[in-house]
């Protein structure tokens, strides 16, 4: 589900270029001016990179970019005024775009509400996170020698047994066929989802190291984003909207 929900997310993938955009205006005229995309590392790295009031950050300066342009995408308010004066990047020229303080309003209200969903809409790749891969397989590891440790004892001397001890050893076997089939299963399911994470790694990352600590290191990057987003879409509610100038 956390493969799936980071590949098919619209809002996510916005986002992504919207910071892909915004460091290329930043960074235009030099060599990494005209960069077709990033890690996901960098995500981290915008709330790191502030305004002149020590307060507002890169981050909080794209959010409003989405915020504005999916506000205005969603709204149910036609305006040929303002629908028509937006640059290539789809963010209104505030010099061309003088429309109401209550339609901009209205834009802010409905992008903020969506940003503030992605959280929410991430759900599955926030738990993911917090999930240690190296304890899972340990597990279940674990669980195979275990298995097979059983099997070789209740077939040790079963000539000698009584017919009760037989019984118990039939209802184990039982049990133990059960058990390998359950195990299989989870070790299928761990080179499937290993492979899946693969993939998804490679999608936003272009290569997915052999000497990587943690091969869920992507959802920790996202996991960490979304709690910083989530502030920032805090502060930017409680802040006064910028066309109340």
């Amino acid at each position: 589900d956390a493969c799936k929900e980071l590949k098919s997310s619209p809002l996510f993938l916005k986002l992504l270029e919207a910071v892909l955009k915004t460091g290329n205006r930043m960074n235009d005229g030099t060599t990494r001016g005209g960069a077709k995309a990033f890690k996901l590392d960098a995500l981290l790295k915008l709330a790191d990179v502030k305004g002149t009031d020590g307060k507002t950050t890169l981050l909080h300066f794209v959010v409003q970019e989405i915020i504005r342009s999916e506000g205005v995408r969603t709204s149910d308010i036609k305006d040929d005024t303002r629908t028509s004066e937006f640059t290539e990047d789809g963010v209104c020229d505030e010099y061309k775009c003088e429309g109401s303080v209550e339609i901009e309003e209205r834009y802010r209200s409905i992008g903020l509400d969506l940003a503030s969903r992605l959280s929410k809409e991430l759900s599955s790749v926030k738990k993911t996170a917090g999930v240690d891969l190296d304890v899972l397989a340990g597990s279940v590891l674990k669980l195979s020698e275990r298995q097979t440790k059983l099997r070789s004892l209740i077939q040790e001397d079963i000539l000698l047994m009584d017919d009760r001890a037989k019984e118990f050893v039939k209802m184990m076997k039982s049990f133990l066929g059960l058990a390998e089939d359950e195990i299989k299963k989870l070790q299928q399911d761990e080179k499937r989802v290993l492979h899946m994470v693969r993939q998804i790694t490679e999608y936003f990352h272009g290569d997915m190291s052999k000497d990587e600590a943690n091969p869920l290191h992507i959802f920790v990057i996202v996991g960490d984003f979304l709690r910083i987003l989530d502030q920032v879409c805090k502060d930017i509610n409680c802040s006064k909207p910028s066309s109340s100038r």
